[in-house]
């Protein structure tokens, strides 16, 4: 029981501090700099449109429907939310240290951090079995929507950090320019879409990757080979999400 209440009390903790310093980020800013503005350092062709970070509201909006649910006196013994333990807790120190890193140029840093959020991300998906457990409408809006998209743009955000970090080193490309490179990380992202739609149906993880596609096409739209390949991904995204949509419902 002490436990279950914990667990909890955690997660809404985790909400608050992760909001409190996304917030502070965009406010303040944290070391007078603005999380877009850094991003704008970077001669990178895997980035979108400003107007993409947007989905951040709904992730915060996803944050605060999970810590409001798993509060509820009939979720407390709830053997996902259980499983799940401390995982999305963790997730939210991890977001905002992330920010720290970001914010205070340690961008090596950043992508370790990113990428233990990431894997708690990942993990938290597996152990919620999203896709695979039949679950209540409210259940399916409140715990594995907010998840899917979460875990979505996180996937998208550690491949854009991950090419951020590799050009403030000036890593050579192995030879292959930036543009390629850009379009070779968008198949890959591409892969991930094929997977979660032939293995977990999930339409919300997908949604995400059309959105971030488009934005990159519309960012990159001077840059052909990058915006072309942006487009494609969008159009596969889009087919897989519709795709996972009638078999779910069938």
């Amino acid at each position: 029981m002490f436990k279950n209440t914990l667990r909890q009390l955690s997660n809404a903790l985790s909400v608050l501090i992760a909001l409190t310093v996304n917030i502070l980020a965009s406010t303040l800013p944290l070391n007078g700099q603005n999380t877009g503005e850094i991003s704008d350092r970077f001669q990178v062709y895997f980035v979108p449109a400003g107007y993409v970070f947007a989905i951040w509201g709904i992730i915060y909006i996803g944050w605060i429907a999970f810590a409001i649910y798993q509060f509820l006196p009939a979720q407390k013994e709830n053997p996902r939310l259980q499983n799940l333990g401390f995982l999305f807790a963790l997730s939210g120190i991890f977001n905002a240290a992330w920010l720290f890193c970001w914010h205070y140029n340690q961008f090596g840093l950043s992508v370790l951090v990113m990428l233990a959020l990431l894997t708690t991300l990942i993990a938290s998906y597996l152990k919620l079995e999203v896709g695979r457990r039949s679950v209540s409408a409210a259940e399916r809006w409140c715990v594995d929507v907010p998840f899917s998209v979460y875990l979505g743009w996180i996937t998208v955000a550690t491949v854009a950090n991950i090419t951020d970090w590799l050009f403030s080193i000036s890593w050579s490309g192995w030879g292959i320019t930036a543009q390629p490179w850009a379009a070779i990380m968008i198949g890959v992202a591409s892969l991930l879409g094929v997977l979660m739609a032939l293995t977990r149906r999930d339409a919300g993880y997908l949604f995400v990757l059309v959105w971030s596609f488009i934005g990159i096409a519309v960012k990159q739209a001077e840059f052909p080979l990058v915006a072309n390949s942006a487009w494609a991904a969008s159009a596969l995204a889009g087919g897989l999400a519709l795709y996972s949509i009638i078999q779910r419902r069938r």
